[in-house]
């Protein structure tokens, strides 16, 4: 994201500019693969993700994210290290999800502002999706990474882009504003290309961290979940991501495919994406 993996590329020992990898569920019906690839701006990777199966309480769990950070990487290390835990963490994640997640983004962010001495003022923006025993999928987000769904073929947006024109009244409200100075894109104080977003103490008054959040059962008509910051979003549109990635059979393959697709398009950003195959 500009302002401006379980592992992370570093974390991996691989070359710092790229990493991927796979796994699968434990019955080896769901599948997973992710790609990163640092952007060309000059300061290191800040894009992390999240991508394994767990137990929890007798269920399988599927659990995916992607973290952009923006003014360094401490926020999204911090996002990678403990936001699913302070989500499964929520004793009653398995009956009321929507209400754990909530609960959880929010003291997440309280944490991180808690600790700026450590984390630093930056930020980040975060998609996170729990597969509940391979049937229900849970998603949720703040900023611009995006999850994108194929059912029967056809891309459907599971998340809601932050915006700051699509937020500026709250925004205003609360006593900021919207600038696209310096540059052409809306900004938050004219510093932050997005209106939600964990951490950024300085902003944190005319920013919100609280998520938006949906659900959906996973039937046979879906194949596909992508999960990507916006140095894909950028320069493809979610129904070319779906088909780009439905041509491969092997999610990592189709998640190198993307990001390999972003940075012939030009894209300038740290690209991460996580594909995820249901029913192999």
């Amino acid at each position: 994201m500009d302002r401006l993996c379980c592992f992370s590329s570093s974390q991996l020992g691989l070359n710092s500019s790229a990493s991927s990898g796979k796994g699968k569920s434990h019955e080896g019906s769901t599948k997973y693969g992710f790609s990163l690839q640092k952007g060309k701006a000059n300061h290191p990777m800040e894009d992390y993700h999240v991508a394994k199966f767990t137990q929890k309480h007798g269920h399988e769990l599927g659990l995916f994210a992607i973290f952009d950070g923006h003014l360094g990487d401490a926020v999204p290390t911090y996002l990678q290290k403990h936001l699913f835990a302070n989500i499964l963490k929520e004793g009653e994640f398995l009956v009321d999800p929507n209400r754990s997640i909530s609960k959880a983004y929010e003291r997440t962010d309280q944490a991180i502002l808690s600790n700026t001495a450590e984390l630093g003022r930056g930020g980040s923006t975060a998609v996170t999706a729990i597969l509940i025993n391979g049937q229900r999928l849970w998603v949720a987000n703040v900023g611009d990474s995006r999850a994108v769904l194929s059912r029967g073929g056809q891309a459907i947006q599971m998340t809601t882009d932050h915006e700051p024109n699509t937020e500026r009244g709250i925004i205003e409200n609360k006593g900021g504003f919207v600038s696209n100075m310096p540059g052409d894109v809306p900004r938050v104080n004219g510093q932050l290309a997005v209106s939600r977003a964990f951490g950024d103490k300085s902003l944190k008054s005319h920013l919100r961290s609280d998520p938006d959040i949906q659900d959906t059962i996973i039937d046979v008509s879906v194949d596909i979940l992508i999960l990507a910051s916006d140095g894909l979003w950028k320069v493809m549109g979610n129904q070319e991501a779906v088909d780009i990635a439905r041509r491969f059979k092997d999610p990592q393959k189709a998640a190198k495919q993307l990001t390999a697709d972003a940075v012939k398009r030009e894209s300038k950003d740290d690209i991460s994406c996580v594909v995820v195959r249901f029913r192999g």
